[in-house]
């Protein structure tokens, strides 16, 4: 007799599969165009549930409806979809012109056995084809954050050659997985400010003219820094281990002065820029934010200092919140739900990050939960003033909890975002911004 098998249903996932994650990775970089080897729908139910809920953004002219897609049915379940690959492969060469095309097999290939990287290899042995890689993506090979760094394991060891040299100051920002993380570029275009004024340059692979180009120099940095406790840190040890590029974690883009300051000096650290220099900079960009900050004092006084708050999204947000809402505006967590799938190895620094890291006598409940229906259950337990979390909790907050909400993590359906962020010196004052204008015109 067989065995029972154990299912586990998720209630409203806050993340897509495989697919996506690599598929809104593609979209994120310029000049790059995906080749979706899949259903016919993958593409257009990404855009749907990933770049809408990301801020309602648009994906660019090669995403959506516009993605190429071999449309695999069921006679290609039977006989195979790789001659139809073959075809698109040539088919999309011609009419959309790019830097870079990456093939991304989904659950049907996957199933029956199609040998995508035999296509792909062929075709790349011809000298006058463009960049070609191929990532295998089925859904239930995990979920938005594993189909990031499955794209970048394909970088890696399809595309990247040893450097003659590096490129002094160059720095690579991984981590920050675009689409999933609804403030993905705000954040890298205020991290590539930040570190410009140490004198370094922030390659970012993503919102640049060429993302093949910065993919190519990913091996010529001197440092690669990863912007969440756990996303990208397996893609930074192989590219240690292949071009001896050292890493340095930091769980997320840093929010507020304190954070910032602290984010330059590790920096500096690691490539041996003088700490006067770091010290000038530190000195002038906190004596800026410092006094605008002043300028909210007595409305973050009224009605934010000592506020009961609650926290429930994905980690690398999660964790510089929580810190810039205790360490900077004296505002007391009372629960932290981590949203994302980090690892066990993970979670437990995860946790320490938001106890030890916080300059107050009350420390938050940590949760790790990704189901919809159990972080409801939660959070059901306290009584807050305001709560972060994704547009799901928004009417629980209003109509259950009466509490003041905010969207800061992945789905966002209630707010546009494109270059909002929290990030940097003076990111933690948009945040303030943000959180009192909710807080002096209540559930308007």
């Amino acid at each position: 007799m067989l065995a029972e098998k154990e299912f586990t249903f998720l209630e409203a996932p806050r993340f897509s599969c495989a697919l996506g994650g690599a598929y809104m990775t593609v979209l994120g970089m310029e000049k790059a165009v995906p080749i979706l080897h899949a259903g016919g729908g993958c593409g257009m139910v990404q855009t749907m549930g990933m770049a809408f809920a990301s801020g309602f953004n648009s994906v660019t002219p090669l995403g959506g409806n516009a993605t190429p897609c071999t449309a695999l049915l069921e006679k290609h379940v039977v006989f195979g979809g790789e001659e139809k690959l073959k075809e698109q492969i040539k088919s999309t060469v011609k009419i959309m012109k790019g830097d870079l095309y990456v093939v991304l097999s989904g659950c049907i290939p996957s199933i029956i056995g199609d040998d995508v990287e035999s296509v792909v290899q062929e075709i790349r042995r011809r000298p006058e084809f463009p960049a070609l890689i191929h990532a295998k993506t089925p859904g239930f090979a995990g979920n938005s954050y594993d189909g990031y760094e499955i794209f970048f394991d394909a970088v890696i060891e399809q595309l990247l050659e040893e450097p003659g040299s590096k490129e002094k100051g160059l720095v690579n920002i991984l981590g920050i997985v675009p689409g999933q993380h609804i403030f993905w570029k705000g954040d890298l275009l205020k991290i590539k400010e930040v570190l410009g004024k140490l004198g370094l340059k922030a390659n970012l692979i993503f919102l640049e003219f060429s993302g093949l180009a910065a993919l190519k120099k990913i091996p010529s940095a001197e440092l690669t820094i990863i912007l969440s406790p756990w996303v990208g840190i397996k893609n930074a040890k192989k590219i240690k281990d292949k071009f001896g590029v050292p890493y340095i974690v930091f769980p997320g883009a840093p929010i507020g002065p304190k954070q910032t300051s602290e984010f330059l000096y590790r920096v500096a650290g690691q490539l041996d820029i003088p700490e006067e220099s770091v010290a000038r900079v530190v000195a002038e960009e906190e004596r800026i934010a410092y006094r605008q900050f002043e300028r909210v004092a007595d409305a973050l006084v009224i009605f934010g200092a000592n506020a009961p708050v609650a926290v429930a999204a994905d980690s690398n947000i999660a964790i510089s919140l929580t810190k810039f809402l205790t360490n900077e505006c004296g505002m007391l967590p009372l629960v932290v739900i981590i949203t994302d799938t980090p690892p066990i190895e993970s979670q437990e620094s995860i946790a320490t990050e938001l106890n030890e890291g916080l300059d107050s006598l009350i420390k938050p409940e940590v949760h790790f939960e990704t189901d919809s229906y159990k972080i409801r259950e939660i959070l059901g337990r306290y009584k807050f003033l305001m709560i972060y979390a994704s547009s799901q909790e928004k009417y629980l907050a209003q109509n259950e909890w009466q509490s003041l909400h905010l969207s800061v993590s992945f789905p966002s359906l209630d707010r546009v975002i494109v270059e909002r962020s929290y990030a940097g010196y003076r990111g933690g004052l948009i945040l303030l911004e943000d959180i009192l204008s909710k807080a002096v015109m209540p559930f308007v």
